[in-house]
Order: C-alpha cells, then structure tokens, then sequence
C-alpha cells in the first residue's frame, strides 16, 4: 500500500508540476485573462548593476545601459559593487568620470541584495530597475518595462531573458524557452511565481527591503502579492546573457539557486496570506519542481518494490531505466536523439536534491558566485 501510494502520488506530482499546471495556466489566460494596463511613460529610473570581481563584461554593461532608447536626464546607472577586489571599481569610476550618470556604489562584501539595498537608500527615482553584470539589454527594454508599471495593480515588472547558443552542449536554453512560456501564462491569468536577476524593475513604493539572504528573483514576485499588487512578466523587454556551456556547470548554478529558493519555502514566507490561486500556483510551479529530485527517487523505489506484483510496473520501470540510459549517453555525447536533453534534465533534477541537501546543511548563503562560463 505505501509502494502504491509513492509511485501513483510521485507520478501524479511529476505530471502536474511539468505538464498539467503549465497546460492549466494556459486555460485559464485564454479563459479568465487579466491584462496589464499598459502605457508609453518616462519617470526617473536608476538602474543597479549588481557586481562583484565583474571586470571582463562590466565596461560593455555600463556602455549597454547608456545606450538604452530612454532620456538621458530620467535615468541614472548605478553600479553596486560587492566588495569586488579585481579592476571592476575602477573601470567603473574611470566612466563615471567621463559621464555624470553612472556612478560607482562601493559596497562591503555583503551579497547581492545587501549592495541593491544600499543603491536603492541613496537613490531617489521613481523607478528601481535591477540587471546583473553578464546581462545586455536590448535599446527599448527599459521603455516596455515602465510602461507595465503604469499600470497601478503592477508592483513589479520582468522582463524576457533570451540565452544565446552555447558552445557546448549544455541545453539551458530549450529548458528556458519552455519557462518563458510558463511564466508568460501565470502572468496573462494571475502573477508570476519568480522572475530573474538579468532584467527587472520595481516601483519604488512597492520595492521591499528584506532579509539580505532573500533575493528578488523568488521573493518579489510573492511580496508584491501579498501586498496586494502584480508581478507581471513583459516579454518585449529582452536582455540576452551568455549561458554555461555544460551541464555540469550549469548544476553548480542550478543548486545555489534552487538552495536559495528554498529558504522562501521551508521558512514559510512564500506562503503568508494571499490569493487562494496565487498559493496554488506556488505550489505547482515551485514547489512542486524544486522537488522533483525527491519525486523521482521516490518513484523508481517504489517502481522496483511493485515490479513483482504487475506487468505495467515492470514495463514502466523498464521505460525509467530507458530513459536513465539515455541520460548517460548524453552524458557521454552519444549521437542518440533525445540524449541531450535527457542528460541536461537529469542534471537539473539532482540539482534539486542536492540543494535541498545544501540548504539543510548551510541555510541560505549571502553572498553569491559567478556561474563558470557565463562571462
């Protein structure tokens, strides 16, 4: 009986979170749609450029930010860098001398979120947009994420994340252009459940300053719900990054943000009062798919203690032992169709456990790390 109820309740939670959720949310923005309010507007901006020891790409940021279809005397570019120890602080200065709207925040070593904290106390604009330093945006970004903004339901806006081809063999992108598309339906019907650290922006009445150890990317989108407003996902405003080249790089990224999404989880925060349909789609989005590791180790156990007792569990272990194999022949670049992204999914699911496992052991770190590759 507890074999039984395992595989059938693994099974089912690995079909909702990967297929029947997405499919659901795409129902119901055709159905029940909640259009964003949308309108042509220029306020204040301050962009934050989050970096740490990001010498190799920070001067190609800095010239993509002044370059953005915006007017020049509405925004300013701030670079909050995290106790960087390389040439960042003085590249940045050395434009910040020749153009009066970038200035350089040094911050102690503290993390991310503790530098945007601090950006965002000594600055004044209406607008906060945020953007990590491997990111470029494309020239009318800013433009469509303050016109969601105008919207007064809108408390916080991301934008679309495009990754160029790896050189490797690393599949982030086909995984990413099935997010999207996931993100784009909780947005048409309700809200995003998480959004991402390449392009964003807040109105500075909704931004909250939090525990330095949560960032934005898992918590914004569920502190503005709970405050009453939308985290709404606007797809013509695009910046485009450099994704790791393997997998295996690629896991190390997956298990420290997966590790400090489940701090919002497990602490309870995500989960304060708000909409009954908001909750739900926490769980099937998020919870559900950080728990996948979990889910699948418990459905190949339970698969082998059912195996004697019916010819569809034998057959049905045969196909989880396929597709195991497929894994390893991608692993081993093997010119199998299918192989590739059956590897990169292994990947990403035992980042989920290893996570789970970081984050028992360590809590939610401050401070963060360059993905290998990305630069």
């Amino acid at each position: 009986m507890i074999a039984r109820t395992l595989f059938w309740g693994s099974l089912a939670a690995l079909g909702w979170t990967h297929a029947g959720y997405p499919l659901a949310m795409g129902a119901l923005a055709r159905l029940r749609p909640r259009p964003v309010r949308k309108r042509e507007q220029t306020p204040s901006v301050v962009l934050v450029v989050s970096a740490h020891n990001e010498e190799a790409v920070i001067r190609r940021r800095l010239e993509n930010a002044l370059a953005l279809d915006y007017p020049a005397e509405a925004l300013e570019v701030v670079v909050a860098s995290d106790g960087s120890t390389d040439l960042t602080d003085g590249i940045v200065g050395e434009l910040a001398a020749a153009n009066p709207r970038v200035r350089l925040l040094q911050c102690p070593r503290e993390g991310k979120v503790a530098a945007q904290h601090r950006a965002v106390r000594e600055t004044s604009s209406e607008v906060l947009a945020f953007t990590d330093a491997n990111s470029e945006w494309r020239a009318d970004a800013l433009r469509a994420l303050v016109a969601a903004l105008a919207d007064p339901e809108v408390g916080y806006v991301c934008g679309q994340l495009r990754l160029e081809s790896p050189d490797g063999a690393n599949m982030e992108g086909a995984y990413w252009r099935y997010e999207m598309w996931v993100r784009e339906q909780e947005s048409i019907a309700s809200s995003i459940t998480a959004g991402n650290g390449a392009i964003y922006a807040v109105r500075r009445s909704a931004y909250v300053e939090d525990d330095p150890k949560f960032g934005h990317d898992f918590g914004f989108p569920y502190l503005m719900e709970q405050n009453g407003l939308r985290a709404v996902y606007e797809p013509t405003a695009i910046a485009t990054e450099k994704p790791a080249a393997e997998p295996e790089d690629e896991y190390g990224r997956k298990v420290r943000t997966i590790s400090r999404a489940l701090g919002h989880i497990l602490t309870g925060r995500a989960f304060r009062p708000s909409r009954p349909l908001y909750q739900a789609q926490l769980v099937s989005h998020r919870v559900l798919r950080y728990s996948t590791g979990i889910l699948h180790i418990a459905l190949l156990v339970s698969n082998i203690a059912l195996s004697t007792r019916a010819r569809f569990y034998r057959v049905f272990l045969a196909l989880q032992l396929v597709d195991y194999a497929l894994a390893a022949a991608g692993k081993a670049r093997l010119p199998i169709p299918g192989a590739r992204l059956a590897y990169y999914y292994y990947v990403v699911t035992k980042a989920t456990a290893a996570a789970l496992v970081r984050y028992l052991r360590h809590g939610t770190p401050q401070t963060w790390e360059k993905a290998k590759g990305t630069r």
